[in-house]
């Protein structure tokens, strides 16, 4: 695409974010999640101009996503083949590089190992295992069990193979994550056309997103999987196909159990009639195709449903949320024990959300409300609520509130929050200190300036194109 007239204005983005993107992957080689042969037992990184080029290339490649969604006048926006093209090339650098922001890939590989050895990954954690394998996860984890579904760990198991070798077992499942995505952008612009959504817009936002990049492929984070299924359920859904759309986004809660709150929406969806005779037909519909895929994958994994009594695994003493934050400062003002309050924070947070997803399903039902715009602010209440947060626990919201927003505005809003917590984990997943601090403030400095330059050396004309 040549560099000239209305062309250049998306084109320069999209090779800002590239730069982006390049300065990622060569920090990831010395700051990244590397394997325990590398780091030692402390599985800490080198960190130094790793670090830098990490908070570098973070900064030039948010920028660039942002500056891509300005308003341009006297031209049209890039269009969902031409996004598509982007995400591929922001992708392409993070596919061969160590993790990037958690070491969860190998907990993964560890429990596909665990199920091969025959150790129930519900009631065992990583250190029953030994060996190499458990020496590549943080303490932290040593000792809790899987949070994850059946449909996943059928997953890891075919992986155990790989599990001594890590850095092979990582790229195979980076590609799983990979293809997942690749998945998301064909599927958002489908759902956002039946929706009467802008595609380009959904598919900007939901998948050519800095998070999606840096957790999704960088990270190889199981939620890419989920997503996948789910919106594949939905898509079903807005076919009428309501027995493979309650049995997709079955398979997605069988993943990570979350997708689970949109089974409801496959019965609005998948019904054109919102009487209630047709809704409890399709309500029944999707309870029998759901519990039919439980039962099967459960069966097939072999694994019990000991996943269920698991799911607070992500909670440990030392994970942040809003609730647990609250808690602890209770407990410092009343004198009283921590565990005591936070345990008590985290049950009213969710039954808060508890509360705050029931009222807006009733709205649903009074056709007060859109099903997706529902769906995106139940998972922002669980995810604001619950008892744990990581940064890619957003897009749980993000996706479906892509398929829901509509005024320019409130999508802006999602994109600078999006945009924020690019920024909240250090690249090899555990907290920083503060030599590391410097480091990530003085790459990030280094990235606005170049963001910058780049920007003034814009000639005159296409700037005024892009403003």
């Amino acid at each position: 695409m040549p560099n000239t007239g209305a062309n250049a204005y998306p084109s320069r983005y999209r090779w800002l974010g590239l730069l982006g993107s390049l300065a990622l992957a060569a920090g990831a080689l010395t700051a990244g999640a590397r394997p325990a042969a590398d780091t030692g037992p402390t599985l800490r990184a080198s960190g130094g101009a790793g670090t830098v080029l990490v908070f570098a290339g973070l900064a030039v490649l948010t920028a660039a996503w942002l500056l891509l969604g300005r308003p341009a006048d006297g031209q049209r926006p890039p269009g969902t083949r031409w996004l598509t093209t982007t995400l591929a090339w922001w992708a392409a650098p993070l596919l061969l590089v160590p993790p990037l922001f958690s070491r969860d890939v190998y907990s993964y590989l560890a429990q596909g190992a665990m199920l091969a050895h025959g150790l129930d990954v519900y009631t065992h954690g990583p250190a029953d295992l030994g060996g190499p394998t458990a020496a590549q996860i943080p303490q932290v984890w040593q000792h809790t069990p899987a949070p994850y579904g059946p449909a996943f760990l059928l997953l890891t198991r075919a992986t155990a193979p790989l599990a001594e070798h890590p850095w092979v077992g990582t790229i195979v499942l980076r590609l799983t994550a990979v293809l997942a995505v690749a998945a998301l952008a064909a599927l958002l612009p489908a759902l956002a056309r039946t929706l009467g959504i802008d595609p380009a817009a959904a598919l900007r936002l939901g998948a050519l997103n800095p998070l999606v990049l840096l957790h999704l492929i960088a990270g190889a984070h199981n939620d890419a999987l989920a997503f996948a299924l789910l919106l594949g359920g939905l898509l079903a859904a807005t076919r009428r196909q309501v027995l493979p759309a309650a049995a997709l986004v079955a398979l997605a809660a069988l993943v990570k159990a979350p997708a689970a709150l949109a089974l409801p929406v496959v019965c609005l969806l998948a019904s054109a009639d919102r009487s209630w005779r047709p809704q409890l037909r399709s309500a029944a519909q999707a309870v029998a195709a759901a519990t039919v895929t439980v039962l099967v994958v459960t069966a097939a994994a072999g694994t019990g449903y000991g996943w269920i009594a698991a799911l607070t695994t992500p909670a440990t003493s030392t994970s942040w949320s809003p609730s647990t934050s609250l808690g602890r400062l209770a407990a410092d003002l009343t004198g009283t024990a921590p565990d005591g309050a936070v345990t008590a924070a985290r049950l009213i947070g969710l039954a808060l959300a508890a509360g705050a997803t029931a009222l807006l399903a009733r709205r649903v039902v009074r056709r007060e409300s859109e099903p997706m715009a529902a769906l995106a602010l139940a998972f922002t209440a669980l995810i604001a609520l619950g008892p744990a947060f990581r940064p890619w626990y957003a897009l749980w919201a993000v996706l479906p509130a892509a398929l829901a927003v509509r005024t320019p505005a409130v999508r802006r809003v999602a994109e600078l929050g999006c945009a924020v917590l690019a920024f909240t984990v250090m690249p090899d997943g555990f907290s920083p200190d503060g030599a590391e601090l410097v480091l990530a403030v003085g790459g990030f400095a280094i990235g606005a300036a170049a963001v910058l330059m780049a920007e003034r050396g814009t000639p005159l004309h296409e700037r005024q194109l892009a403003c």
